[in-house]
């Protein structure tokens, strides 16, 4: 069982999940957990890390590890007060070592990703002792490891960093034996090198600790706690009629999650379908509501989208010239370029004459893509490489629409008819994603016109 931040954000939430944990002690189940750091700590740490970093006057390092410790010794104390006094001496330990490493960034005004890394895990490491404590509290042998206790051995890649295979006799040696008569809590988001260097696995890398740790000791089920009732068809901020969906396959979870469903880390699927493993996603705040199940099997249904998602924050880049036409490896220049640069290229649209390819990347790397790719248009491989910023890209996704002709069809004539542009289309060969690109302001417009269209609020009957 993961459990995100806000499981964890306060001693209110983290009774609830200790409610929730002994719930399923109590019945037998043997259960390891893996927790997020409180919300809103790990943005306070890149945050503090960046100035430490960058500022030329004193930075207010001193006070921010003040109000760390204050908060998470404020939680400590009402969430596990038996335990306040050892385990608040641990947390102070923790942060004394903290301040020290922002002080030394300061000093050197030099901030590593390797040092970024070893940072920003602290607040895994600080919430993870608190939730131990508070189930210690509750009567339940626990033991907090961090990721490299764990046994979670990754690549060196800091700050999206890959577990490695020989990690999962390791977790499973050190992990079951603390299941036979408690409850150890890991640390999510973080693991270590091979050779112990502190390392981790990219923003909302929690859920694929969990993924990790389950494949590792053979659970039968791995269970995200989040704060909403499941996966939904569509962002319940924009639309206001959606509906939690009981069943995802595989695949479609995979979309999902890359196509900016935040429920789910996108690599957490992988470590479950090995081993055919369910995957569930549920409330902490709302533990009785069923969720969603994330299996294999994918669930027949005579309505075959089964979410409309999208990605903010991205840039349209394109890349026009008539020299490509015809010619071997432009692609392949163009690609090895961004690659090399460490820009990842999220959507592809190449046009059949072969003088436009377009392509999705994150906004943040758009001014370094453009700096990239102007070196083909001074060797004169392309005439010119145009971008825009305002636009959202959108995904129609569903394991059904597979060989169902007229999706395509439905999903550009409502768009159409609702007068919104469509200025980019992708469609990979599984068929279970279609995805295109629309203007910013026109956005919410298409996401609510095709969750209409396909009617996804409605309960549908299984065929």
């Amino acid at each position: 069982m993961k459990f995100g931040g806000t499981s964890v954000g306060d001693a209110g939430a983290i009774g609830r999940t200790v409610d929730i944990l002994a719930r399923y002690h109590a019945e037998g189940h043997e259960v390891a957990v893996v927790v997020s750091a409180m919300s809103g700590v790990t943005d306070q740490l890149h945050a503090i890390a960046a100035e430490a970093e960058s500022s030329v006057e004193e930075p207010p390092i001193a006070a921010f590890i003040q109000a760390l410790r204050a908060k998470h010794l404020k939680t400590l104390e009402a969430a596990a007060p038996g335990q306040a006094e050892e385990v608040g001496a641990v947390i102070n330990e923790r942060l004394v070592n903290l301040e020290h490493i922002l002080t030394a960034v300061h000093a050197l005004h030099e901030l590593t990703q390797r040092s970024k890394d070893y940072i920003v895990s602290y607040g895994e490491r600080l919430s993870a002792l608190i939730l131990s404590a508070a189930i210690r509290e509750r009567g339940i042998p626990s033991t907090a490891l961090d990721g490299c206790e764990a046994g979670i051995l990754t690549t060196s890649k800091h700050g999206d960093a890959l577990v490695l295979p020989q990690s999962d006799p390791r977790i499973h040696s050190r992990v079951v034996p603390l299941l036979m008569d408690g409850m150890p809590v890991i640390t999510g988001y973080m693991g270590c090198t091979p050779e112990g260097i502190v390392t981790t696995l990219g923003r909302s890398g929690s859920d694929y600790s969990a993924a990790i740790v389950g494949r590792a000791i053979d659970a039968d089920e791995i269970w995200i706690w989040t704060d909403v009732d499941g996966v939904m068809t569509s962002d319940p901020k924009i639309i206001a009629d959606v509906r939690v969906l009981p069943y995802v396959s595989y695949r479609e979870a995979m979309e999902l999650s890359y196509f900016g469903a935040k429920v789910l880390h996108p690599k957490t699927i992988e470590p479950a379908m090995e081993k055919d493993t369910i995957v569930r996603v549920k409330n902490t705040f709302n533990p009785d509501s069923p969720g969603t199940v994330v299996r294999r099997q994918e669930q027949k249904e005579k309505r075959v989208v089964k979410a409309i998602t999208h990605i903010a924050r991205v840039a349209l880049v394109n890349i026009n010239g008539v020299q490509m036409i015809g010619r071997p490896g432009v692609a392949r220049e163009i690609f090895t370029a961004l690659g090399d640069a460490g820009i990842n290229v999220m959507m592809i649209s190449q046009a059949s004459s072969q003088a436009n390819i377009s392509l999705i990347i994150e906004e943040n790397d758009l001014p370094l893509a453009l700096e990239v790719l102007s070196a083909p248009v001074k060797s004169g491989l392309v005439r010119e490489v145009t971008s825009d910023r305002n636009v959202v890209a959108i995904a129609v996704i569903g394991a059904g629409m597979a060989g169902t002709p007229g999706i395509s069809g439905r999903i550009f004539t409502a768009l159409g008819q609702a007068g919104v542009n469509v200025m980019m289309i992708s469609q990979g060969s599984s068929e279970v994603n279609v995805s295109f690109v629309v203007r910013q302001d026109e956005s919410r417009k298409a996401l609510q016109v095709l969750h209409d269209e396909f009617r996804l609020s409605e309960e549908c009957k299984d065929e």
